[in-house]
């Protein structure tokens, strides 16, 4: 009987990875990170005295990693503070660092996706150096586990999303607000295994006029739902979550470039004299998609208290 089996996601490999480098090496915490625009977010940790967890996000800029990655040092420190790139990394002032492992963890395509790394408050001896065709080793295993993941989730995404077109809108041929929630809880998965950027992006349609009848309302919101299919991605995901709120799901999406999704959006309903309320919110590892949600909800409703309040006074 065999007495081994392989991985069944990214996450095990990844900290059993951690779990053999650190009964291997030692060294005090290490990491499986990602890094995005300026963000280096942890995926997996293996902490033995740095109180860091999964989900923690730290300044890319300030960490000895990127420097690594530039080739301004090396791969193994055993005393960090003799490479002057590390020596004047702003991370090496708000923690103590004696020593330092890292390599890079890629893309399918070799383009960084982040790092598999580790510190240490006290120096190391010299022959931590010979680990590293080792960790070079498990970090390319690690690359080529993550490419194949990050294709079957592709994958499991377009399934699972053709299966929740069940659940729709009637009206719109949207997702409908069970199936919206349901994106969500399915998308804040992977956003925690692999780190994705995610925006949402919420629409408020007003009403045509409080004496309209609801067929003139109905139209407003098939029309609506037209101006959002046509200006959103081919992989972002709409859904009708309200009588007359739609919320997008912005898949690989930052801030920035939802904002610009925001303007396109305000455009097509402003040529279509619909009149309408934006919020955007962008996902953090920290809080999570559901506090990006209700962040775009609140912005949206702050954009309306104030287009009323204008309203009325130019009356």
């Amino acid at each position: 009987m065999f007495t081994t089996n392989s991985f069944a996601d990214f996450d095990s490999a990844a900290q059993a990875a951690l779990t053999y480098l650190h009964q291997r090496m030692g060294l005090s915490l290490w990491m499986i990170t990602r890094t995005e625009m300026d963000d280096w977010i942890v995926l997996q940790a293996k902490d033995n005295g740095y109180g860091v967890k999964q989900g923690d996000v730290f300044h890319w800029a300030d960490s000895f990693c990127s420097r690594m990655v530039r080739g301004e040092g090396p791969n193994i420190a055993p005393q960090s503070n003799l490479i002057e790139a590390y020596r004047d990394a702003p991370i090496g002032q708000q923690v103590d660092i004696g020593a330092y492992v890292g390599v890079p963890i890629t893309y399918g395509n070799g383009s960084l996706f982040g790092t598999l790394c580790a510190i240490d408050p006290e120096v190391q001896p010299d022959s931590l150096v010979d680990e590293l065709p080792l960790v070079e080793l498990i970090a390319q295993l690690l690359s080529t586990i993550l490419d194949f993941f990050l294709k079957a989730e592709i994958t499991s995404r377009r399934e699972e999303y053709q299966q929740l077109l069940r659940e729709q809108d009637g009206t719109t041929g949207f997702y409908s607000r069970s199936g919206w929630e349901k994106l969500l809880g399915s998308e804040e998965i992977r956003c925690q295994k692999f780190g994705f950027p995610v925006s949402v992006i919420i629409v408020n349609v007003e009403a045509a006029k409080p004496q309209a009848k609801e067929p003139i309302n109905d139209l407003i919101v098939q029309r609506s739902a037209k101006i959002i299919k046509t200006i959103c991605r081919q992989d972002d995901f709409c859904a009708r979550i309200g009588e007359r709120e739609f919320a997008i799901l912005c898949i690989e999406c930052h801030i920035s470039q939802a904002d610009f999704i925001r303007e396109r959006l305000a455009l097509g309903f402003e040529q279509g004299k619909i009149t309408v309320d934006i919020g955007i919110g962008e996902r953090s590892p920290q809080t999570g998609l559901l506090d990006a949600v209700q962040t775009a909800i609140s912005e949206a409703q702050e954009k309306k208290k104030l287009r009323v309040k204008m309203e009325v006074e130019h009356f």
